[in-house]
């Protein structure tokens, strides 16, 4: 047999005996198994190098809502950005736990954390409609979930939902309609908007906006989250709706008792009672979602100090609120800014 292997050469690796190559690619992989434990390792420890960057304060002096300045993060994170954006951001699912609200100081707490996740990593998706969903108990909350909305559709233009809570926030919580209906015109034209987006642009630049709107973008909220808590306020805002729609038809029907009888009517029973009824029977005054075991007895009333016909299931009419956030804060927020103007046009004035 012939040997043509020169004295001192070494063995190729097709020669090699295939134990060998099977060792070696053993040792291999756990070279490659360590390498990854001390990437991960390191990745850990970068939060406590972190930590260690921030001025020494007490756990008094800063509080629980203390949160790292992004910008310190991204300076030390040696290529680790990914990795410290994923720890923040369960930190911040950790701040609002099983919560249905959070006040908005718990709401400055989850604006800073994720800030600080979507700066690390901008290409993250959902924390841009985490920060919208629960950014909502002030003014400057609301602001913040903006902010990072912004930061959202700069980062994923094709994104028609970053949009739409943005909308939803311009509208509702700070009423600034024609901004809002920008923002759903551009949702529209988005892969996988909705189709309804359109009408809900034309609705937003009607008169009578508010409860067509509110409705809308509660359908859509409903259909967007499968957070069972979440859910429920959104169905209860529907139900609110609901009812608002029914009182709504019973002011159209004693408009037409006043203009047959040339008087008003003494309760609510007035419309469906006398020779020539303007109703045959009265829409119910509970949410048609109601289970029977649930039912009130609810009944129509007459408001006699707000002039208006309303529902003892809720014993006021719709003024667009939802949850704890209510009409009269988003006024209140509206009077604050403009009262800032004035006082700003004053003071360069002098």
């Amino acid at each position: 047999m012939r040997n043509d292997l020169k004295p001192n050469q070494p063995l190729s690796e097709a020669q090699r005996p295939d134990d060998f190559r099977s060792r070696k690619a053993i040792r291999r992989a756990w070279r490659r198994r360590g390498l990854a434990g001390l990437a991960f390792c390191c990745a850990l420890a970068l939060v406590g190098v972190v930590q260690a960057q921030i001025p020494p304060l007490t756990r008094a002096d800063r509080g629980e809502a203390f949160v790292p300045d992004p910008s310190i993060i991204e300076r030390i994170t040696l290529g680790f950005d990914a990795v410290l954006s994923d720890y923040y951001w369960l930190v911040a699912i950790q701040a609002v736990g099983g919560s249905a609200a959070v006040d908005a100081n718990a709401g400055g707490h989850v604006g800073q954390l994720i800030d600080v996740v979507t700066t690390l990593n901008p290409w993250v998706g959902h924390p841009y409609r985490f920060a919208a969903v629960w950014l909502t108990e002030s003014e400057e909350n609301v602001r913040t979930a903006n902010r990072l909305l912004e930061r959202g559709i700069n980062h994923h233009p094709e994104e028609w939902r970053n949009r739409f809570y943005l909308g939803f926030n311009l509208f509702y919580y700070l009423m600034e309609y024609e901004s809002a209906a920008e923002q759903i015109q551009a949702a529209s034209g988005l892969p996988g908007a909705p189709a309804y987006l359109p009408r809900l642009v034309a609705r937003l630049r009607s008169e009578t906006a508010e409860i067509d709107v509110a409705e809308a973008f509660l359908i859509e909220l409903v259909q967007g989250t499968d957070d069972p808590v979440l859910q429920e306020g959104y169905r209860a805002g529907l139900d609110e709706i609901e009812i608002e729609r029914k009182a709504r038809f019973l002011d159209e029907a004693r408009k037409i008792y006043r203009d047959r009888r040339g008087q008003d009517i003494a309760t609510v029973e007035s419309l469906r009672e006398g020779p020539n009824p303007v109703l045959v029977g009265l829409p119910s005054p509970e949410p048609d979602s109601l289970p029977v075991a649930l039912s009130r007895q609810s009944r129509w009333l007459l408001d006699d100090e707000q002039d208006e016909i309303v529902s003892s299931f809720y014993g006021s009419r719709y003024r667009l609120h939802f949850d704890a956030v209510s009409r009269a804060k988003a006024n209140g927020w509206a009077a604050a800014r403009q009262e800032g103007t004035l006082h700003a046009e004053e003071r360069g004035s002098l």
